[in-house]
């Protein structure tokens, strides 16, 4: 497909994040919806597959260079990033690489450099894809979503975002601003671990975040994600039970492996098998809390 053989949409650019929330607010109701554009690495991939599509074209909002939904601040132990910020942005961001560098990692091998220079956190957020490494990795640090409408700004945690497979409890007339997180301690222990048929130019088959705190033996923070297992980004909240319940000389292969089977819920599909899934799910989170010095 060329460019000339795309769709051609009604595209606006909004001055201010006032002027975007009443208009897509206006706009909800209209026949073929509202596209919010950061990136476009998804909505470009979406509008490649269904060419000229029939019945009405959603309109276009080109968010991209909007100040409020960009850049990367820390303040009084919160790091915020704005949803159009890039991942090649957080990847090189020095306040990133200092209190969430799992994300710097993760940001070497979210597609390739294209994609990097595109892509951002807020809009995997968005699609609410299970398969996103972005959110896999953002979602070790337990983060809350920053969502704003004409009625006022919220914030929910990222379990209360996902509601299903691509679907999401965002209203249709908000818009992702930002993503905050209270960072472990600088030093922390973290991990990223992607495994994928040509790592950063294909989809993960699983990508795992984590992050921990250990005190005299024992984890008193534990935060771990992964992507491509179940309809969401699973938060692997058996998993953190099992480890946060027992000193690390007690976590045991059996416990943890069997914690991980009740977390993960993977299927058979082009890029890989469920037991495969299952398999690395297992191995990627042992390699962890190997790291952390348990015997599995």
């Amino acid at each position: 497909m060329s460019v000339t053989d795309l769709p051609r949409f009604d595209m606006v650019h909004p001055e201010s994040l006032e002027a975007l929330c009443t208009l897509i607010h206006e706009e909800k109701e209209r026949p073929g919806g509202v596209a919010m554009l950061a990136g476009g690495t998804d909505l470009m991939v979406e509008i490649a597959q269904t060419g000229s599509r029939s019945g009405p074209l959603p309109l276009v909002v080109d968010i991209s260079r909007m100040a409020p939904l960009r850049g990367i601040s820390f303040d009084a132990g919160r790091l915020r990033i704005g949803a159009a910020t890039t991942y090649l942005e957080i990847e090189r961001s020095g306040l990133v690489q200092q209190h969430a560098p799992l994300l710097c990692r993760m940001g070497q091998d979210v597609g390739g450099p294209t994609i990097q220079a595109r892509g951002t956190l807020g809009g995997n957020l968005a699609t609410s894809s299970p398969a996103a490494d972005g959110v896999a990795a953002i979602a070790a640090y337990d983060p809350v979503i920053v969502l704003r409408s004409v009625r006022g700004e919220r914030q929910l945690p990222l379990a209360e975002l996902q509601t299903g497979y691509k679907q999401s409890s965002r209203a249709v007339d908000e818009v992702i601003v930002a993503v905050e997180c209270d960072p472990p301690p600088v030093g922390s222990p973290w991990i990223w671990r992607k495994v994928g048929t040509r790592l950063a130019q294909a989809i993960s088959k699983v990508a795992m975040g984590g992050v921990a705190v250990v005190d005299e033996g024992r984890i008193s923070r534990f935060g771990l994600a992964l992507a491509s297992v179940a309809p969401v980004t699973c938060l692997m909240s058996a998993t953190r039970a099992y480890v946060l319940e027992n000193e690390l000389s007690a976590v045991s292969t059996a416990g943890l492996d069997a914690a991980v089977e009740r977390d993960v819920a993977p299927i058979d599909d082009i890029r890989s098998t469920r037991d495969y899934r299952v398999h690395c799910s297992r191995a990627v989170v042992r390699a962890f809390l190997r790291q952390l010095g348990a015997s599995v």
